[in-house]
């Protein structure tokens, strides 16, 4: 079996774009990968991914590991950042080949499943409804009376868990979010009293809504630095969150910001490779670590993912994209043995599910585990054409 052709295919998703890799093969077994990056990066990440193809076409895509290395070796003065995330992209996308070929699961590859069903969250919860409403055919939230009648949603739609990010309600709501328009923020990455009590009282409104035993998850990303990270975490500790999510970059600052404060933290979506999360857990600089699997490889996160079991900690998988993105995350949480819990955009555009031949089935806020060859799906290519950017 060889690598004929190699290709991107983008489509406009409401407030992002959708990015996918197809990989296909002389014996007709085509791998798809969903490689989705936002902030700026997608033309780069394409531009890469095309001219790592030169060096692909005519080998075995089933010898996964060796193309990964070499890649790996032929980029090393530029790794990380945009090349891991197209390296990760093309590995993604050899695994489906080979598990196609092998007529088995992509997670049967990893070691097989631990789990039949995996636990999601509601990600971005009151976030797309503040800032994209009008792409996923909902009305916007414009009140704490509305974050509350939110979580009572939440809980009649099966999910045990959400995540939020900062939503403050002033003259109008705002989202505090990297990568978006409609967001803000600040270079000089302070936290203001007043945001402080706009953090609380959103908090406050979805504890009182869910009930003192639902998971509540507060990602303020990388939007501060140790006081403003420490004046909040301080700030959530009465509304029992499950994790505080945030990426500063350094391991030591984290460490530091840990060990102060009084909820658990997760960290790790912007990380790549055993390289990127290794000083992190030796600095035991966060207590779940979050794994991006289409930016990493699925092989790499689950590389990843045994090295945090060793430092005692459980996983969660960081996911953003299509439903393809979807399933292929559903893959690595089956076949790690520290899951945690597993990220879902449930607002979204409404021909979301079209995109491939078999959508993610989710049943009382679990996924349930897909079967068949590969990831489970194909793209449906037509859809994504019909879409196109």
């Amino acid at each position: 079996m060889k690598i004929i052709d190699i290709e991107t295919l983008s489509c406009r998703a409401g407030w992002r774009d959708w990015t996918f890799l197809k990989v296909s093969t002389d014996e007709g077994i085509v791998g798809y990968s969903d490689c989705t990056d936002f902030h700026g990066s997608t033309p780069g990440l394409i531009a890469t991914i095309r001219h790592l193809s030169d060096f692909l076409i005519g080998h075995d895509p089933r010898c996964v590991e060796k193309i990964y290395w070499d890649l790996y070796r032929i980029t090393r003065q530029s790794s990380g950042g945009i090349v891991q995330k197209s390296i990760g992209a093309i590995e993604n996308a050899l695994l489906d080949i080979k598990a196609k070929a092998l007529n088995i699961p992509v997670y049967e590859l990893l070691g097989g499943p631990f789990r039949e069903e995996i636990r999601l969250y509601w990600s971005h919860c009151g976030t797309t409804r503040v800032r994209a409403h009008e792409y996923i055919n909902r009305e916007p939230v414009l009140s704490l009376d509305e974050i509350a009648a939110l979580g009572k949603e939440v809980i009649e739609s099966g999910y045990l868990g959400l995540k939020t990010n900062i939503i403050l309600f002033e003259d109008k709501p705002k989202v505090l979010m990297q990568g978006f328009k409609g967001g803000y923020g600040s270079t000089d990455r302070k936290a203001s009293k007043k945001m402080i009590r706009g953090i609380e009282q959103l908090l406050e409104t979805f504890r009182d809504s869910v009930g003192p035993d639902f998971d509540i998850i507060l990602d303020i990303n990388m939007h501060f630095r140790i006081d403003g990270n420490l004046s909040i975490a301080h700030a959530a500790q009465p509304f029992n969150l499950t994790w505080l999510e945030l990426d500063p970059e350094d391991p030591k600052s984290l460490s530091l910001f840990k060990n102060k404060a009084t909820v658990p933290i997760a960290s790790g979506e912007k990380q790549l490779t055993i390289r990127g999360y290794r000083p992190f857990f030796e600095a035991h600089a966060m207590d779940i670590a979050v794994i991006d699997v289409h930016w990493n490889g699925i092989l790499q996160s689950k590389k990843v993912a045994d090295l945090a079991e060793t430092y005692e900690m459980n996983v969660a998988c960081h996911n953003h994209g299509s439903p393809l993105a979807t399933i292929m995350s559903a893959n690595f949480c089956a076949a790690v043995s520290n899951l945690a819990m597993m990220e879902y955009d449930v607002d979204d555009v409404p021909w979301r599910d079209d995109t491939v031949s078999k959508p993610p089935v989710i049943k009382d806020g679990h996924l349930q585990l897909p079967a068949g060859p590969g990831w489970g799906t194909d793209l449906n290519e037509e859809i994504i054409k019909a879409h196109a950017t």
